[in-house]
């Protein structure tokens, strides 16, 4: 019987799942909306008290999103003065929606990586994951990891589509 060869491993590709890189951590939706008169209208003095009164410490080390989904019209102050009561506690902090957050949480991982181990690779992005991995960790980790690698391919190794050859 011929043994079976693992011709993927011996060609030298190295396959990345950006899935492995997700951040830890709960995400949270912190919505202003609940906090407004009638879901519309801020009245300051109300607002300042829940933000008093409020349990800052349920979002210890999570990542958090603040947002008003009402039409309304929100001051600036009210989004700063949510981030100021959730900065001792959470871990991260941003303006927007749940997919402004994971870009923001990869833009840090991104941050924080070496790209230069990548240096004369073949890569290959996988684009299959369970988790939500945003457009933009894609499109950085090409702009990021292109000055080193020899090639990018998106896709599994069996079918790839190629993004970028040296």
């Amino acid at each position: 019987m011929d043994e079976i060869v693992n011709k993927v491993a011996q060609s030298g590709l190295v396959s990345l799942d950006l899935e492995t890189f997700y951040p830890k951590g709960e995400r949270v939706l912190f919505d202003l909306t609940d906090w407004l008169y009638e879901g519309l209208i801020l009245r300051e003095k109300d607002f300042r008290e829940r933000a008093k009164t409020h349990n800052w410490q349920a979002y210890t080390d999570a990542h958090v999103a603040i947002t008003c989904t009402a039409d309304a019209i929100v001051p600036l102050w009210a989004f700063m003065l949510v981030s100021s009561a959730l900065q001792p506690f959470a871990a991260t902090i941003v303006h927007g929606d749940l997919e402004k957050l994971e870009s923001v949480l990869y833009r840090q991982f991104m941050d924080a990586h070496d790209f230069s181990q990548y240096q004369d690779k073949r890569l290959i992005i996988k684009g299959c994951s369970k988790k939500l991995v945003p457009t933009d960790a894609f499109v950085e980790f090409v702009k990021r990891a292109q000055p080193f690698a020899k090639s990018i391919m998106f896709g599994e190794p069996c079918s790839t589509v190629p993004v970028f050859k040296r």
